[in-house]
């Protein structure tokens, strides 16, 4: 069972000694410069180079188990539980029964195995384990990542009334519009009906989070609150027709009469804004005469 594959394997490999050949080299001068301050610069030199060489090898132990590091993640809460249950079984096998640790074991297991709330609540984190690792496995099979190898790092998952919310964090290589064309393979991958990822961050682009329904909660049957007034026996014909109302009655309304006061008139103007010239009192010029 390949647990890394080989190339990101090598990708690693690869990255880890370059980051700690960077590492050494700048700490190392960096640590030189400061040193050449206060003791010879040969000196300096020497406590440099002490400083960078280890400080390298950390980043590349850490470069390089970075491909474990990322599973041990996505199994932290197996890996969790599964520690919680075997050293409880160990104790159990170690210490004698008391009524005590009997009615511990009976209210630890039992209870959740009667009460439904918690075992659906139970059931519902457990699918959320379920999901996180199918979608790594769709992210390893069918959707194109970068050129070593790399996955996305998925966060963190919590149920929902409808299924579970997935958030990832995209390394280089994916975007958002390389999800959305494969959603309905992620459906199938993760035995649901439908899938949804947005982005859960307006300034991140990387960060996305996924909805994956398996149920819906809007076509459920509620109790109708004429349940109590219709009987359901009473023919259609017998039954009482609702008068519907074709116009408002509404009460009269007495409104004041608000009275405004009188405008003085202003006078005419003329279109320019002039007032009009007063009629002259002068006798008309017989047209006669100029013909």
């Amino acid at each position: 069972m390949t647990v890394i594959e080989a190339k990101v394997h090598r990708s690693s490999a690869r990255n880890a000694r370059l980051a700690s050949i960077l590492t050494a080299v700048i700490v190392g001068l960096l640590s030189a410069v400061v040193a050449a301050s206060y003791i010879h610069p040969i000196l300096a030199l020497f406590l440099g180079a002490a400083i960078g060489v280890p400080t390298g090898g950390i980043v590349w132990v850490l470069v390089r188990i970075w491909p474990v590091l990322r599973l041990i993640w996505w199994w932290a809460p197996e890996i969790g539980i599964t520690t919680g249950l075997g050293y409880g079984w160990t104790q159990l096998a170690n210490h004698t029964i008391t009524p005590v640790t009997a009615g511990v074991i009976a209210l630890v297991v039992g209870v959740p195995a009667a009460v439904p709330v918690i075992r659906r609540a139970v059931l519902a984190w457990a699918m959320c384990l379920f999901v996180r690792h199918r979608l790594r496995v769709c992210f390893a099979q069918f959707i194109i990542a970068n050129q070593s190898g790399s996955l996305p790092l998925i966060l963190w998952a919590r149920p929902t009334p409808v299924g579970e919310r997935v958030w990832i964090y995209l390394r280089p290589g994916l975007a958002l519009g390389d999800l959305e064309g494969r959603l309905d393979r992620i459906a199938v991958a993760c035995h649901a009906s439908t899938a949804l990822v947005e982005r859960a961050s307006d300034g991140n682009a990387a960060y996305l989070r996924f909805d994956i329904k398996r149920r819906e909660v809007l076509n459920a049957q509620v109790a109708s609150p004429l349940i109590d007034v219709i009987n359901p026996d009473t023919p259609a014909s017998d039954r009482p027709t609702p008068t519907v109302p074709t116009a408002l009655d509404l009460p009269d309304v007495d409104v004041p009469t608000i009275t405004l006061p009188a405008q003085p008139k202003k006078p005419a103007t003329n279109a320019n804004g002039s007032k009009p010239a007063a009629a002259s009192s002068a006798p008309e010029d017989d047209v006669s005469d100029w013909i």
